[in-house]
Formats: structure tokens, C-alpha cells, sequence
């Protein structure tokens, strides 16, 4: 449990009743009603812990994840009274916040246009997508380090859920269903809002407390690798100056001397500078993700090609913490049968933003066959698949 209720055994017990008789089924307004002086005191570093200690004591996340908006309900007036954590512009939760802001805007008009611009407006707000995958991908991993792993667990998972909605609401407009549509466009609207209410009360309050300076200084030197959705971030918070002692969870730099050198590496079939094999590796004409034999992520590859969203963050980050909490278990699935050497690789092919992709893992063994790791590849291959005939070396 969280430090903040973890020295309070009585109102610790009080908390996990209320979440208890919301997971048999009570009714909110009976839970509320019982337990109405306890939980107008309650902070959201205490409700995030509860959802924790929950995770941690082996309820599936995919439960968590449906009761999370009900639990919101119940501490929603505690909640609302809460302040917010004071932030300068260009820190990473003072851009969230920004985002949040115009996502709201946007919100407004949407449900209204279903008749009219509706598709265009829907992209706009679509771009929320960035502002998510920069959680999953750059704060979500540094909550893991101080073991705080309940966002990146369910709200993956929320995030997913909108994701279907938006799938969902595109493919009935195009059918002409605008019936489906203007439902699937009331829940969209709703889940949103949660997500920003959930966001701004609970996971920014708490991450605030829970990551050091160091932390957020290497969060916001990844995000721009992600991007924004609306905004640019504001600069009177410095995160150069403020990650000016090397945090242990950022990420490994080569370092310039190493970069620019001439000193040569032996390799089996030759020799090459560090700098000419960061050059052939983000050079490549695919994406390439390699994890190492502690299921831990050592390296991607960053170049044009990049199909995948990947920021410094990752770097060392558990793989099955890279994927949605609906996938992982088949990840581990995959990962297990590829150490053990009971496939020598494991293939998907996919349909993403009018692209054909290509994915395949392949396990690594060195020359004692012990187990090093796995190299994932993707690569957009629409145009390999849709080659004919012949094109010889002298046609060029």
C-alpha cells in the first residue's frame, strides 16, 4: 500500500471495504452513503493505492480497469475538491494539462456535428492518441521504477477502450449508420472526460509525488520523440537544468567521444566505429526493437522508417510493460517459446493507416547457445506485396 494510508491501518481497512463492496456489485449510492465521512478526507494518492494494492494481490487488471470509473464515482466529490499540484509550463504534467484543456474545447462541438464536418472534427480530436501514448511510453515507465506499475496496468487499458471507440464510430459513419454513431459518440465524449478526470485528480497528483526531479527532467527530454496533440510545451521549466544529476532510470547515451571516434570494433565479418554502427542501424529500411535476456529493453532503433511509437523512456523497461495489459499475456507467451527454443521466430501481419506490416521476433543465442534476447522487426511492406515481374539491376 501507499505511504499515504499505509500508516493509518483502520482508515486502510475502511478504504478496501468500499472496494470490496464495489467489487461484489453494491449499489454507489448505498457505498457512498456508509462510508461518507471517510471518503471526504480521502487523497488520490490513497484511491491510486488501493487500485495497487488490488494488482498486486492478483485481481486481473482487466477487473481493475471496469471498476475504475465506478470507484471515481464514489470519491468523486473528494476528489473535485482537490487542488491542483502548482507545475511551471514545460514541465511534462503542465503539458498534459494544456492538452487536456483543448481536448475539452474540442468536446464540446463534437457530439453536435455528427450531420456536419463530423469526420474532420473526430480527426481533431483523435489526436488525443498522442497525449496517451506519450503516458504509456514515457511516464508510465518511469512510474514503474519506484513500483507503481497500476496506470501503466489499467489505464492502458482505458486508453485502449477509447481507441475501439473511435474504430467503432469510424466505421459505422462510413456505413451511414449515424444512429450507432451518435451513441458511440456520447460514450467517446464520456470516456474522455473520465480519462481527463481520472488524469488531473488522481494519476498527475500522484505521479508528482511519486517521481523524483531527475525523473520528469528525462520524461520531458523524451516526449518530443512522441509529439503533441495541439499544443507546444511552454520553456520556464528547464528540464536541463533541473536533470542535471544523471537519474539512474534515464536512459544511456552514447557519449560524443564514442560517437565521433574512428576507433574500430571488431565484429565477426569486419570492424566498424560506434558512430558507423548507430549510422547502419538508424539507417535501416525497418524498425528493430532488441530486448534483452532479462525480458528488459536495451535498444530500438530510430530512424525514417519508425512505424511504432518508441521514446527514450522504454529503455530498460520490462517488454511486458510495452504492450496493453489485454496482450501481455501472449507476449510472454511468445517470449517463453522462443527462449526455450520451440520456434525459431513468431510472425504477424497487420493493417494500420492504409499500411500492410510486417512483424516478426526472432530469439538470439550466442556461440554456447545460451539465450540473449530477441529482436523484434516491423516493416511497412505494402509496396514489397504489391511487386510483379521482374526489375534486374541493369533497369535501374
Amino acid at each position: 500500500m501507499g505511504e499515504a494510508i499505509g500508516n493509518n491501518k483502520i482508515k486502510e481497512e475502511k478504504l478496501r471495504d468500499i472496494v470490496r463492496d464495489l467489487n461484489e456489485g453494491s449499489d454507489i449510492r448505498k457505498v457512498k452513503k456508509r462510508f461518507d465521512k471517510l471518503i471526504r478526507h480521502i487523497s488520490p494518492e490513497e484511491i491510486a493505492s488501493v487500485e495497487q494494492s488490488l494488482i498486486n494481490e492478483g485481481v486481473p487488471v482487466e477487473h481493475v480497469q471496469k471498476l475504475c470509473d465506478i470507484h471515481v464515482q464514489v470519491f468523486d466529490d473528494a476528489l473535485k475538491k482537490q487542488g491542483k499540484s502548482k507545475v511551471l509550463p514545460g514541465h511534462p504534467v503542465h503539458t498534459y494539462r494544456l492538452e487536456n484543456k483543448e481536448l475539452k474545447k474540442r468536446l464540446r462541438g463534437l457530439k453536435q456535428s455528427i450531420k456536419s464536418d463530423f469526420l474532420s472534427k473526430l480527426k481533431d480530436v483523435k489526436l488525443i492518441e498522442l497525449h496517451y501514448v506519450r503516458k504509456e511510453n514515457q511516464l508510465f515507465p518511469f512510474l514503474e521504477t519506484v513500483g507503481f506499475t497500476g496506470p501503466s496496468k489499467v489505464m492502458w487499458g482505458k486508453h485502449d477502450e477509447i481507441r475501439a471507440l473511435f474504430r467503432k464510430i469510424e466505421e459505422d459513419y462510413n456505413k451511414g449508420d449515424h444512429s450507432a454513431v451518435k451513441k458511440e459518440t456520447s460514450s467517446l465524449i464520456k470516456a474522455l472526460r473520465n480519462m481527463v478526470f481520472m488524469e488531473e485528480k488522481i494519476l498527475f497528483p500522484t505521479s508528482i509525488r511519486k517521481l523524483p526531479p531527475q525523473a520528469w527532467s528525462a520524461i520531458r527530454k523524451g516526449e518530443s520523440a512522441i509529439g503533441y496533440c495541439w499544443i507546444e510545451p511552454g520553456n520556464l521549466w528547464d528540464a536541463n537544468i533541473v536533470g542535471s544529476t544523471v537519474s539512474e532510470s534515464a536512459p544511456v547515451q552514447v557519449s560524443e567521444e564514442l560517437r565521433n571516434g574512428d576507433d574500430k570494433i571488431s565484429l565477426d565479418t569486419g570492424a566498424l566505429s560506434a558512430a558507423q554502427i548507430n549510422l547502419l542501424l538508424k539507417n535501416l529500411p525497418f524498425d528493430m526493437t532488441y530486448v534483452d535476456e532479462n525480458d528488459k529493453v536495451a535498444y530500438y532503433s530510430e530512424g525514417k522508417e519508425r512505424i511504432f511509437p518508441r521514446s527514450p523512456g522504454i529503455i530498460g523497461r520490462e517488454v511486458a510493460n510495452c504492450h496493453p495489459p489485454k496482450s501481455v499475456h501472449v507476449v510472454e507467451k511468445i517470449v517463453e517459446a522462443l527462449k526455450k527454443g520451440e520456434k525459431d521466430q513468431a510472425e504477424f501481419w497487420i493493417k494500420m493507416n492504409g499500411m500492410f506490416i510486417h512483424i516478426r521476433y526472432f530469439p538470439i543465442f550466442d556461440e554456447l547457445g545460451q539465450y540473449r534476447g530477441i529482436i523484434e522487426v516491423s516493416q511497412e511492406v505494402s509496396g514489397i506485396r504489391a511487386l510483379e515481374g521482374e526489375r534486374r539491376l541493369l533497369d535501374w
